[in-house]
């Protein structure tokens, strides 16, 4: 009998599966680079939308913020009615007094710097290391970054958004817009955010009346405004508007004429 027609069986099992296992590998590998490539997409789609946010908001006002909304859905879980007081104010509405004193109280060297105080950060690592309680040392501009776009927290990924759009927002807005936004949007008690509600629930007047002293005291409440008051000062917001209105008789009312 000839050899050439004998047909070996282990030959008939093993040539399905030899030729199994490289289609097996290829879809798995198709599906691998579907995924790279659906996140890749989804990550220039959140970096374009971001660009576009932030496009907009230097000539948009912002009808909310972040920080807003959060303090929105917690009285709704808490079952409280009090409502947000927020009104924007253009910045030829404002007295001169207010963005001096925040900049004399929060961020003395924000017409130079790039949103980051290098300075200010190193001189709270130094302090940290015998603190409790850690010392911070945001910009005003990432302080809008966080406000305006993201929520509150320490972990390094809300960091590096905040860096993010700190720089974005270095990048695409002015330093004044930056400022009139932050003065708008930063909250200066229970409920009340920007100095258009501020200045009408407290004293009943326009911003634009806003005088030294009560610019100093709506600076001085910026680090806990839920349990600082500016209509009812402390023995502490007094020492601090005291300390802020130095730094603005040292800095100048026209500090800030240039941005």
């Amino acid at each position: 009998m000839s050899t050439d027609k004998f047909i070996n069986p282990d030959n008939n099992e093993q040539k399905p599966l030899q030729e199994e296992l490289p289609a097996t590998d290829g879809r798995r590998r198709q599906l691998f680079l579907r995924i790279v490539r659906l996140c890749a997409f989804g990550v220039m789609a959140l970096l374009h939308l971001s660009v576009l946010l932030v496009m907009l908001g230097s000539f948009i006002p912002p009808f909310t913020s972040s920080f807003m909304m959060r303090q929105r859905f917690t009285n709704a879980m808490h079952g409280e009615n009090s409502d947000i007081h927020y009104q924007w104010v253009r910045w030829k509405k404002i007295s001169r007094s207010v963005p001096l004193a925040v900049v004399a109280a929060e961020d003395q060297k924000f017409p130079q710097h790039f949103g980051f105080d290098l300075d200010a950060i190193a001189k709270a690592r130094r302090q940290n290391q015998n603190r409790t309680r850690p010392r911070g040392a945001s910009t005003i501009t990432q302080q809008v970054a966080k406000n305006l776009y993201l929520w509150p927290g320490r972990s390094y990924f809300r960091k590096g958004l905040e860096a993010y759009f700190t720089l974005l927002l270095e990048v695409l807005w002015s330093k004044k817009r930056i400022l009139e936004v932050y003065v708008n949007i930063a909250e200066f008690g229970p409920n009340i955010y920007g100095v258009g509600a501020a200045a009408s629930e407290f004293w009943g007047e326009s911003p634009a009346q806003l005088t030294q002293r009560e610019a100093a005291l709506l600076a001085a409440v910026l680090p806990n405004p839920k349990r600082l008051h500016a209509d009812r000062p402390s023995p502490y917001v007094e020492e601090r508007v005291q300390w802020i209105e130095t730094n603005m008789s040292q800095l100048g009312l026209d500090y800030l004429d240039d941005l």
